[in-house]
């Protein structure tokens, strides 16, 4: 038996000269110096006792080192577990007590809460920080390295991510090895990666994006990464002009456009610019055409399905949809009964395929309610398609509004706010009302410098949107809460507004 993900993401480059991470002081590290490093923790990890199948819990920042941990597991047969690196260890004690980790990897000098977290748990505690140091590294320094990868099947567990957690407990999606290689391949293919590629990587590696599409892809083409330790604006300028790819959240892209000197020279060298893990602004989009004569590739995925829909490498990038469904990914638009609704109707998004996640841990009855009985996903996100097979995401299911039996669906209002002069961007929940059930309520946040009031809100929607549609209350907000990831927190904005 072979180790599939092993054998295809990292054994082959055993030998490997040709450079793969780029460092922002200028060094680099080729595929060989990294499956070497991989392959003396994976030693580290035998050490320790840590046997096939055990969870590892990872709190680290970003680093060479990270990355390697994350082979290391995958050549050990470990269930790599990364976690968000805000975590407090409050949080944390949920993730490394439900997972069963055995080992939790966090920075050096943890906090005295985050070893009685581990303790608590069972686990041992190891450090490790982005220059090198920490225990775990120390121990790596002497250990042997591993030369061979742990059998594994294809649908053995690769690794769990944690989802937000925004309504309740978060769930533990289990992805196979099967998940992430099927997904990887197929993206490679779809958006033309090659072993001439470099990307700039800003993105964190706790999360799909960063790690399972962006690392994944980079390590099956063969080609390059430069990697930035955190998102800084002036380091992506700075280091553009060496890359050819970029995969970010929208965020990173309008913080660009809010760069005078960011444009087609500073662009020239690229070839493609990948938005995802949160909604774009068609908006967005057309000023990034404008100003660089690029067209930003949105796609769809999230934690339980790694990527499902893209928009085409050539062909036509609709701005405001996210594409359609991947090779080998069906996709269908569908009621809360799970029948289809008519082409262009809203409904839930459901999704199957090779990169559906096995499940949610230790859940089997969440599994069961979100898994049809012919393996269709329900993915909880409200779109609909369009005659060509493009989605378009108008929000989560339980962010829709029902106001006196009326639906509303919150990315329209917004949408409408959004192209109002002064507004910056808004976010749209639903507040109890006593009659109707619940009613819109706009948060707005003003353009810098523009003074605002609500109701240039409210009369700039007049005959732009139905009564029932426009908020019956707007309050204006500095910024909106969002995740690491960009995406806005709906949850906490309706714990401090809306009373859900």
């Amino acid at each position: 038996m072979t180790n599939p993900l092993f054998d295809r993401l990292f054994g082959r480059h055993r030998d490997n000269a040709a450079r793969f991470l780029l460092l922002p002081d200028g060094s680099q590290i080729s595929f060989a110096a990294f499956v070497r490093r991989a392959g003396q923790l994976a030693g580290t990890l035998a050490g320790l006792g840590l046997e096939p199948g055990d969870r590892v819990a990872v709190q680290v920042a970003k680093s060479p080192d990270a990355l390697a941990l994350y082979a290391a597991c995958v050549q050990r047969g470990l269930v790599f577990l990364p976690l968000n690196a805000a975590y407090t260890p409050n949080e944390l004690e949920y993730f490394v007590s439900n997972s069963g980790a055995r080992l939790l990897v966090a920075s050096p000098d943890p906090a005295p809460e985050l070893v009685q977290v581990a303790e608590g748990a069972g686990a041992r505690l190891e450090t490790m920080g982005a220059d090198g140091s920490g225990s775990l590294c120390g121990l790596a320094a002497g250990a042997t390295v591993l030369a061979d990868a742990v059998p594994r099947r294809a649908d053995d567990l690769a690794a769990i991510l944690y989802t937000s957690g925004t309504t309740g407990r978060s769930k533990g999606a289990m992805l196979t090895g099967a998940n992430l290689l099927s997904n990887a391949q197929v993206l490679t293919d779809l958006w033309r990666f090659t072993d001439a590629d470099v990307l700039l990587h800003g993105l964190p590696i706790f999360h799909t994006h960063g790690l399972f599409v962006a690392t994944n892809i980079t390590l099956l083409a063969g080609g390059a990464m430069i990697l930035l330790p955190n998102p800084d604006t002036g380091a992506m300028l700075a280091q553009m002009p060496k890359a050819t790819a970029m995969m970010g959240v929208p965020t990173f892209y309008t913080r660009l456009l809010d760069q005078p000197g960011f444009g087609r020279e500073t662009a020239g060298h690229m070839r493609l610019f990948i938005s995802g893990s949160a909604p774009l602004l068609a908006e967005t989009h057309r000023r990034f055409e404008a100003r660089t004569g690029h067209r930003i590739l949105e796609r769809y995925g999230m934690t339980e399905t790694n990527m499902s829909t893209s928009n085409p490498y050539d062909g036509p990038r609709k701005p405001g949809t996210v594409g359609t469904a991947l090779p080998g990914v069906d996709l269908r638009i569908c009621d809360a009964q799970g029948r289809g609704v008519a082409q262009g109707g809203i409904g839930i998004i459901e999704v199957r395929g090779p990169n559906v996640f096995a499940g949610y841990w230790q859940m089997p009855d969440k599994t069961a309610a979100e898994m049809r009985a012919d393996g269709f996903f329900v993915t909880g996100d409200l779109g609909f398609a369009d005659a060509d097979g493009y989605v378009t995401i108008v929000g989560r299911s339980k962010d829709l509004i029902i106001s006196g039996g009326f639906n509303i669906y919150p990315k329209e209002v917004e949408e409408a706010i959004d192209a109002l002069p002064g507004v910056l961007e808004s976010a749209v929940i639903g507040a109890p009302h006593p009659d109707l059930g619940e009613v819109p309520l706009a948060v707005v946040v003003p353009q810098p410098g523009h003074v605002l009031r609500p109701e240039d809100i409210t009369e700039g929607l007049a005959g732009v949107l139905a009564r029932f549609k426009r908020p019956r209350q707007v309050i204006l907000a500095e910024a909106l809460p969002r995740n690491a990831m960009g995406k806005v927190q709906k949850a906490a904005l309706r714990r401090a507004h809306g009373g859900g």
